[in-house]
This record gives structure tokens, sequence and C-alpha cells, in this order.
């Protein structure tokens, strides 16, 4: 008994794997379908095997893309196309989903010009990799009853960074300390891909320039001999 049950539950389990599967063609056990042309375009409910018969004249699949409906939808398609296109579309949502770091910088209220612009050019990186940056105020003793201080400086920031980000979170009080949160305006793949076509390009350069030194060199070394 133990053994025919184990034996059922994996025939179960492939049956289940494989009614899950898109069904195409021959696969489609219906009587009927609602079909749909290559187009989009309605062309009604039709029995299965002149469905079947309609795709081979077009040269194409039936593919059933609502099984649930009553009768099941299906649609005449190149389904090996439709297939790649699909896996195509889902690499780049997967791109595009790569994960945007929060990074933070922390500044004074009383912070001298130099290590302004050293702080400012760490958010311009940050923000130019695609990544959000967490600005931090941090107040000390007397300095916490002046919050208009702290927001005067944070807008700076955010003016002087605009090119590059806009503000997601204003300038809030949280504590001991006043917080805003710039966006990049670029996504963290885009700027992914702008490096290293930056970085393609500088090596071609570089590449180019040696060739010409190279040219040069051999002319000048040829000279004499003519």
């Amino acid at each position: 008994m133990g053994a025919f049950s184990i034996a059922t539950t994996s025939f179960e389990l492939k049956r289940s794997e494989h009614i899950s599967e898109t069904r195409i063609n021959d696969r489609i056990r219906v009587p009927e379908v609602r079909l749909v042309g290559p187009n989009g375009e309605q062309v009604g409910i039709v029995a299965i095997r002149k469905a079947l018969d309609l795709a081979r004249e077009a040269d194409l699949d039936l593919v059933e893309v609502a099984p649930q409906a009553k009768p099941p939808v299906a649609k005449l398609m190149d389904y090996g196309k439709f297939k790649y296109e699909s896996a195509q579309k889902a690499r780049e949502a997967r791109k595009n989903q790569a994960n945007t770091a929060l990074k933070e910088i922390r500044f004074r209220l009383k912070i001298d010009e130099h290590d302004y612009e050293t702080k400012k050019g760490h958010v311009t990186r940050f923000l130019a990799g695609g990544d959000k940056v967490k600005v931090m105020i941090m107040f000390r003793g007397r300095e916490q009853s002046r919050p208009e201080m702290g927001i005067k400086l944070l807008n700076r920031l955010a003016e002087d960074v605009s090119d590059l980000g806009t503000v997601e979170s204003s300038p809030r009080v949280d504590g001991r300390n006043m917080v805003m949160v710039i966006g990049p305006l670029k996504s963290k793949s885009d700027a992914k891909a702008e490096a290293r076509k930056a970085s393609s390009d500088a090596k071609g350069n570089v590449a180019e320039v040696k060739s010409r030194r190279d040219r040069v060199a051999a002319e000048k070394h040829a000279a004499p001999d003519a």
C-alpha cells in the first residue's frame, strides 16, 4: 500500500505539472474555443478542429491563453517567437529591478565650505550611480533651536544636485537630527549602462591615441630612408 501511495503521488505531481503548462495545437482537448486572430481580432466561438485548420493554413500555432474561460480562449500566434519575446521582457524587467541602495551622508550645521563641497561630491557620485541618498544634519546643543538653518542647508544641497536627483522626502526633524532623502533621476540599470559605455569609449580613445602615436613614430623612422 505504501509503495502504491508513493507511485500515485508521483503520478499526480507529474499530471499537475503537465496541466499547468500552456497548451498548444493538438494538446488543447476541448470541443470548441473562443478564437482570437493573430492581430487580436475576435473570430468567435469555433470548433477545435476548425481552429486547428485555420492555424495550419496561416502557418501559426493555436495557443490556449485563457483556459478557465467558458469556452477557453485560444489565439493564433507564432508560439516560438512569443516565448522568445516573453523571455526577453522578463530579463529586461529583472535588469530594471536592480536593487537601489540607500546611501547616508552626515552634515554638521556649521560645516565649512571645503567640507560641504567634499560631501556634496559624495552625494553627486551616489546619485550618478543610481542610488538614493539620505542626508542627515546632526544638531548639537542650542543648534536644535535653529531648525530653519538646517532646512536652508538641505535646500541648498538639493538645488546643487538637482541635475542628478530630486527630493523624495522633504527635510524633517528626527530626534536630534534633520533628515532629507534625495532620489536619483536615473535608474540603477541606466546608470550602470552609461558607466559601461563611458568606460568603453575611454578605452577606444586610448587605443586611438596610441595607434596615432605609433603611426607618427613609424613615419619619422621611415623618413631618412626616403
